[in-house]
């Protein structure tokens, strides 16, 4: 798809997603709400979905030089914030760009990288779950999302702990003759992986990504705090953001749309008595901007700054994905 395509495609989804989001609520009602909104705090959550991004690249950064990778700063934090283009790909898998990056300008392998794209993810999600459970023991909510997410993270681990069984699912899919040459690059990326999930990188990982995603959560209640008359509790705001994150990402769905805006709105109007149908819309629609469609906007130019400087394309070696 040629790149005034996928702009194009991109408009179309922001104005798809914030239409729905209108029609939800009242369209007066939410008009009403934005005309009396505190500006200054749409700033502010920018600022703290920006703290986020830096808190996730020192985590990138350590995960680089566990991995005893070596990328120049700037190149990697280039790479970091392409990788936020693709925040809308299901399961942000289109994330992986960010290890075809580091190949295109670093020299670095995908196999060897790939790892780490994926252990974000786990950390991401072990993070949410962390800040999620804190709010349903505060305030008794949204207890199946948090058991849905215990529930794939065992999987998970279960499979990353346990080489053999991870070993053998490696083989068993790359029996056949045309999949064969990506058996030696998924078990270097399989093996990479369970190398990031051992305890002591997971402690720092996940609080790292705690303090991520609670800076996101503080940005939500600062919006929410703007609009004339409403008000929800720090503890709960972030719990709200973390549980609707983890269900948007469980979704499966393209940055979870549809499910994260939906679950965010239902769950402040029902759970902050001073927030009614219209300001829990409007918030929503900043803070969605404030965070995902902002991460997609600054990582498409971090992505066409980094193809720019990219070399011609080199074909992969035969063991190489």
């Amino acid at each position: 798809m040629s790149r005034p395509r996928r702009a194009l495609a991109l408009v179309l989804a922001v104005a798809a997603l914030l239409a729905a989001l209108v029609l939800v609520g009242d369209v007066r009602e939410v008009r009403q709400r934005l005309g009396g909104f505190e500006w200054w705090a749409f700033g502010a959550a920018l600022g703290l979905a920006i703290a986020n991004y830096a808190l996730r690249f020192v985590r990138w950064q350590l995960y680089l030089k566990d991995r005893a990778i070596v990328v120049p700063t700037g190149t990697s934090a280039m790479v970091f914030v392409a990788g936020f283009s693709m925040a809308v790909t299901p399961g942000k898998l289109g994330e992986l760009i960010k290890s075809y990056l580091l190949r295109q300008l670093a020299g670095v392998p995908v196999a060897r990288s790939a790892a780490i794209v994926i252990a974000e993810r786990v950390s991401d999600l072990l993070a949410l779950l962390l800040l999620a459970t804190v709010g349903v023991i505060a305030y008794g909510i949204a207890v199946e999302v948090a058991i849905a997410t215990a529930a794939v993270l065992t999987i998970a681990f279960v499979f990353l702990m346990w080489r053999r069984l991870g070993h053998a699912t490696v083989e068993l899919m790359t029996r056949p003759a045309r999949l064969a040459r990506l058996r030696r690059p998924l078990l270097e990326t399989y093996d990479g992986l369970a190398a990031l999930g051992r305890p002591t990188v997971l402690a720092w990982s996940t609080m790292l990504g705690a303090a991520a995603w609670a800076c996101e959560g503080i940005g939500f209640a600062i919006v929410v705090d703007a609009f004339p008359g409403a008000h929800v509790d720090l503890g709960l705001a972030i719990f709200i953001y973390a549980a609707t994150t983890i269900a948007g990402a469980l979704s499966f769905l393209p940055g979870g749309l549809g499910v994260t805006e939906g679950a965010m709105t239902l769950l402040l109007v029902e759970n902050a008595a001073s927030v009614d149908r219209g300001t829990a819309t409007a918030a929503t629609i900043l803070t969605r901007l404030a965070t995902l469609w902002f991460a997609v906007a600054i990582g498409m130019v971090a992505l066409a700054w980094a193809r720019r400087r990219a070399p011609v394309e080199v074909p992969d070696a035969p063991d190489e994905v």
